[in-house]
């Protein structure tokens, strides 16, 4: 039930952000080409539970939202980095593990993500 209400929470205040207009809207492209990695986590929203408790099960919206961001490990990486993961409480040395624990075999083994490695 804990984990329903934490979920939920984390939910609506990505819901929160988006409709307020969070992302500054920056012209040039960037690691996620022109839209930004705070807006693109908003698509990781399924993950939310499994980037924050290694043992939590890895939805199949995670697994299928975390491959279509894998095609581009930079974009992937700049998520699992952005203010919005870090302020929804997402552990980045648990989020790079989900493509690993979603079985992808096309993951991005051995990128470097700031100070972690994807396995």
């Amino acid at each position: 039930m804990e984990n329903k209400i934490r979920y939920t929470c984390i939910l609506v205040f990505l819901v929160i952000l988006g409709i307020s207009g969070y992302n500054s809207g920056v012209n040039g492209a960037g690691e996620c080409g022109k839209s930004s990695p705070d807006r693109e986590a908003f698509k990781l929203a399924p993950c939310a539970m499994a980037a924050q408790d290694e043992n939590a099960p890895v939805s199949s919206q995670c697994c299928q939202a975390v491959k279509t961001l894998g095609h581009n490990p930079a974009c992937l990486c700049a998520v699992m980095l952005s203010n919005t993961a870090k302020s929804s409480g997402v552990k980045p040395e648990i989020a790079i593990t989900i493509p690993k624990r979603c079985n992808l075999a096309d993951r991005p083994v051995g990128y470097r993500c700031g100070a972690y490695t994807l396995p």
